[in-house]
């Protein structure tokens, strides 16, 4: 079974500027977490951290091995300039099996493309990635995912501009993936689908305002106090260095 996701007093800094400070909390095996709060909070920051890709300023980050963890960026993060067609992206959801430069056989070619009728892609296999529509391109980067077969899925902002036929489809996906009992944390802006959907929240406004059941944490009180210290954040704030080294 899949250790919790631990965080301990972390810091996580762009430079000097602090994003998120002293988060401590768990990430339950099986548990569908939504992150929110007002831009800025250190969201996507902290996401990237569960991911490998942004290095802790200092406390401890425990997730167990990186290679259980499927991440799903943002959209505005992937060039979709680079000559890849819808196949090929998809996959690149076979590297754990394939390795990292291994060819890609008839059967994983073929399991690529059921994927793809899964998300409800089919006959777009070689459509170029730059040619799709958002939500094309989101089905694209669900089916890559749903090929990594991990216990850990990491998404930021995984419904941005997507229309509502879209965007259900995936929560389809995303609520079979949690009945079998992977571990799903997305940011998220949208607070009515977060209640519907979520049974987990996590507040950020650059510190930790709630962490746990959705309906305790999402509470107008919270949500005001988020609120108010997004209005007074000092963009030129001197880091605050208490707390220990890292432990990825």
């Amino acid at each position: 079974m899949i250790a919790a996701i631990e965080l301990e007093d972390l810091t996580l800094c762009h430079g000097n500027r602090p994003a998120v400070h002293h988060l401590s909390g768990r990430f339950e095996p099986g548990t569908m977490t939504g992150i929110v709060g007002p831009n800025g909070a250190g969201k996507s920051t902290l996401l990237q951290a569960l991911a490998g890709l942004h290095k802790p300023r200092s406390g401890r980050l425990v997730l167990g091995a990186r290679r259980l963890t499927a991440y799903l960026p943002q959209q505005s993060d992937v060039d979709k300039t680079f000559p890849l067609s819808v196949i090929e992206v998809v996959s690149m959801g076979h590297w754990r099996r394939a390795g990292a430069f291994g060819a890609v056989n008839k059967a994983l070619r073929e399991e690529a493309r059921e994927t793809l009728n899964a998300v409800g892609l089919s006959g777009f296999e070689h459509r170029l990635i730059g040619t799709l529509s958002v939500g094309q391109f989101q089905r694209t980067l669900f089916a890559r995912a749903m090929l990594e077969d991990c216990p850990i899925i990491l998404m930021d902002e995984p419904f941005a501009a997507l229309d509502e036929r879209t965007t259900t489809d995936l929560l389809r996906i995303m609520h079979r993936w949690h009945s079998e009992n992977r571990t799903l944390i997305a940011v998220l802006h949208d607070l009515d689908q977060v209640r519907e959907h979520f049974p987990n929240s996590l507040l950020l406004a650059r510190e930790c305002l709630g962490w746990g059941e959705t309906g305790s944490v999402l509470t107008p009180e919270r949500l005001r106090a988020a609120k108010r210290m997004a209005e007074g954040w000092d963009e030129n704030a001197e880091l605050c260095e208490i707390g220990g080294g890292s432990d990825v």
